[in-house]
């Protein structure tokens, strides 16, 4: 499941790269969903009926239905920000319960015993 809230901006740049997607053949056709995915966390696959081809006017229907969402700019960054910080949050906390739970190591501990003991141990 991608977002659902975009700026004005960015569905100028989906409607635009669907638009290259319609044209395209297959293999640039794989790069432009890539690209939707990656860097808008847009899925097709959430908003298209299964077999038809997602285009800019289905884009545009999706906005006019409320399905799609067109916030301001600031919204939306504050929107990312807080997506990435819960993100970076739930990696921490996976990477300390694996570390608890001994299927991972603390590799920040393991480079402070190091320096540590190269600092108390120079000729070695």
């Amino acid at each position: 499941m991608g977002r659902k809230k975009f700026s004005e901006r960015e569905i100028g740049i989906i409607r635009k790269l669907l638009h290259s997607k319609m044209v395209s053949k297959r293999g640039q056709q794989k790069m432009v969903r890539h690209t939707l995915r990656t860097v808008f966390e847009f899925n097709i696959s959430d908003f298209n009926v299964q077999g038809k081809a997602f285009g800019p006017e289905d884009l545009d229907e999706c906005v006019r239905r409320g399905r799609i969402q067109v916030l301001d700019e600031a919204t939306i960054e504050a929107m990312k920000r807080r997506h990435a910080e819960k993100k970076q949050h739930d990696e921490s906390l996976r990477q300390a319960e694996a570390i608890a739970n001994g299927e991972a190591v603390d590799w920040q501990q393991v480079l402070k015993e190091w320096n540590e003991y190269y600092s108390q141990n120079p000729e070695e």
